[in-house]
């Protein structure tokens, strides 16, 4: 797997960890919201907090297309499990939450499973014959617009 891959690992990761105790954090401002009062959502969206918990958790969603496009769901999900370290960290140190031992544990368990997942290939490989093995993809600057059936992932 390339540096670049993991940067978007990566990303999956914070953007949802930020993200989600961003708004954490703002909708504890805002207070309770009903679903029979959907105004109060709109309310929320004036929190500095829940606004920027969505920014990231769009900047989230945009990296978890990209590693969708060259990874299996059941390696990208999983391989993004570190994300609950995160938002454990996030949560005790900035949010001032209690998080008991058996949630600890069932972290470090989380965490244990990432490194199995992770071992394994991101990409199931479909074997095709022929000329059709090149998947055409958008070029972006300084990048082919197909890859080779060599260079699909593994």
């Amino acid at each position: 797997m390339t540096f670049r891959r993991y940067l978007i690992l990566g990303a999956v990761m914070v953007g949802a960890s930020v993200g989600d105790t961003f708004l954490s954090a703002g909708m504890k401002q805002v207070g309770p919201v009903s679903l029979h009062h959907l105004v109060g959502l709109l309310i929320a969206l004036k929190n500095p907090w829940v606004l920027s918990g969505i920014v990231f958790l769009i900047l989230f969603f945009a990296s978890y297309l990209t590693a969708l496009s060259w990874a299996d769901l059941t390696f990208v999900l999983p391989a993004t499990g570190f994300g609950y370290v995160i938002v454990a960290l996030l949560s005790k140190f900035w949010l001032h939450e209690t998080i008991s031992p058996g949630r600890w544990f069932g972290i470090a368990l989380i965490t244990l499973g990432v490194g199995f997942v992770t071992r394994g290939p991101s990409y199931t490989n479909h074997n095709h014959d022929g000329p059709e093995d090149a998947i055409t993809l958008p070029a972006s600057p300084g990048e082919s617009a197909a890859l080779k059936k060599e260079d699909q992932p593994a």
